[in-house]
């Protein structure tokens, strides 16, 4: 199954592993902030925390998460791990 059709059910470019991941490199590489944030809150409001946690850094999450315009329980869910697993 592939979970990724959950945060990315219209764009099925973006259902393929390898290919995001390419795009997530080359945001970085290229400090392209309107992607990454873009790829970036798709998964905080759309994905399982283990999928978002494949393709982000609990660090990665925890820098951007103000930057991102999140709904109420995605922002409270995510404060929550990233709180719980830093303490781990």
């Amino acid at each position: 199954m592939n979970t990724l059709k959950s945060v990315f059910w219209e764009y099925p470019e973006l259902t393929d592993e390898r290919h995001l991941q390419e795009i997530l490199e080359t945001c970085r590489l290229r400090e392209d902030r309107r992607m990454y944030l873009w790829v970036l809150r798709r998964f905080l409001e759309y994905g399982r925390a283990v999928d978002a946690l494949r393709f982000f850094s609990l660090d990665e999450i925890a820098a951007n998460m103000n930057k991102l315009r999140l709904s109420v329980y995605a922002s409270a869910k995510w404060h929550r791990l990233v709180e719980v697993y830093r303490a781990a």
